[in-house]
């Protein structure tokens, strides 16, 4: 890096640099601090005196949760010895390291690496006047170090009449502690894989449809016991062992428009990566897609409306059938359940019916129970790195989106895989 250059490029290893060739005294204001910084601290606080040291970060698991800094390096600096102070919401960041300092951006390792070379810069390097005022604006010992290292007693009053613009309170064992604990429970992710998987979001989006309660169609009603054994044979009896369909087939009431509908649009927009994939739809298309689910919606409400209508009507009727079916087998050999409930020795008509409707209320849904269940369910999951690591994931893409160029996005998925591995795992 030049040592004259306006803008350069600050890593955490070119900090850490930094901070162990201090002479005099190090000022660090950040959202967080990782290792290298930490124990470049730590050496440099043995050499100086912890005193001569300032740290000011926003101590807080959010932060570490984004890349900002790491809890093990807060944890380096608290065991030698050196104060941390936290400044709640603090994004800008700072370095000063005797008479040198920069302003500089700090890197969410959540969202892309750190910078390296010169190509990539992200600092700005301070005045001399312009590092005085920082420190003396940044905490109570931060500005002492300003006033013991004025040249002139007019720079020293001048410090020493500046107000502190940072609000800062040393970091408690409770609160490190705290956030110690909830970082254990629920671990950061790793940055690296976090990264990669970000190369893929902005494309594809998981997709789950489907529609439930509409298929009354299919719905079939068990003959009651009782029932089935109604007969003089065991042959009748065992052909009397069957389901009953509530509607008929091709009835207006069928669901098989709506499903197919569905199916088009599962088709058009969330083509099948395979069965250990699921459905895929492109984020780009992602809006055209919930304009066909509303238009859907609109369908599936008018249907319910439609089946409400006519629905009781038709569990009525078969109702009816069943009743007609078995009513002569009723009177032709009464049930002991009945003959225990008659005076005379033979049901009539009116008991047989009567005791066949109250056996099918047992099992006979209602036509709102029925309608109440009918729902469109959809469910959209981002991409995992374990998804995109599946060996034939991309020659799935490849078949599903034909149009779109994924080499070039696979390209970069595997170029930021391989750079991170260079650096290992933060």
């Amino acid at each position: 890096m030049s040592t004259d250059a306006l803008f350069c490029s600050l890593s955490s290893q070119r900090i850490a640099e930094l901070i162990r060739a201090a002479r005099q005294s190090v000022c660090y204001a950040a959202p967080g601090i990782q290792s290298d910084e930490a124990l470049a601290m730590v050496e440099t606080g043995g050499r100086l005196g912890s005193e001569m040291l300032t740290v000011c970060l926003d101590f807080d698991e959010r932060v570490m949760r984004m890349g900002y800094g790491e809890i093990s390096a807060v944890k380096l600096l608290r065991d030698a010895g050196v104060s941390v102070r936290s400044a709640p919401g603090l994004r800008t960041a700072l370095v000063i390291v005797d008479d040198t300092g920069f302003v500089f951006t700090p890197t969410a390792l959540y969202l892309e690496a750190e910078p390296t070379g010169s190509v990539a810069p992200n600092a700005i390097r301070m005045s001399g006047e312009q590092m005085a005022e920082a420190l003396a604006r940044l905490s109570p010992a931060a500005k002492a170090i300003a006033v013991a290292q004025a040249k002139t007693p007019e720079e020293k009053l001048r410090i020493e009449a500046l107000p502190l613009d940072v609000g800062s309170a040393q970091v408690t064992d409770d609160q490190f502690a705290k956030v110690g604990i909830n970082l254990k429970e629920a671990p950061p992710v790793r940055f690296d894989l976090a990264r990669q998987v970000r190369v893929f979001e902005p494309y594809l989006q998981y997709v789950e449809l489907s529609l439930t309660g509409a298929a009354i169609q299919r719905h079939r009603l068990a003959i009651p016991p009782s029932i089935q054994k109604l007969g003089s044979s065991k042959d009748l009896e065992n052909r009397l062992r069957t389901t009953f369909e509530l509607i008929e087939k091709g009835s207006k009431l069928s669901s098989k428009p709506l499903e197919d509908a569905l199916n088009d649009i599962r088709k058009n927009f969330t083509p099948s990566l395979g069965k250990d994939h699921g459905r895929v739809v492109l984020k780009a298309a992602k809006s055209h897609l919930i304009e066909r689910l509303t238009t859907f919606r609109e369908k599936l409400k008018k249907h319910q409306a439609d089946v409400a209508a006519e629905l009781q009507k038709h569990l009525d009727e078969s109702r009816e059938q069943i009743i007609a079916y078995y009513l002569p087998r009723v009177i032709e050999t009464p049930p002991d359940a009945l003959l225990g409930q008659l005076l005379s020795g033979k049901p009539s008509d009116d008991d047989a019916r009567y005791w066949l409707k109250e056996e099918l209320d047992l099992v006979f849904p209602s036509a709102e129970s029925l309608i109440q269940e009918m729902k469109l369910n959809e469910r959209f999951k981002d991409v995992t790195f374990e998804t995109l690591n599946r060996k034939d994931f991309l020659e799935s893409v490849k078949v599903a989106f034909p149009k779109v160029n994924w080499d070039t996005a696979y390209d970069e998925f595997r170029a930021v895989g391989e750079r991170d591995g260079k650096k290992g795992t933060e």
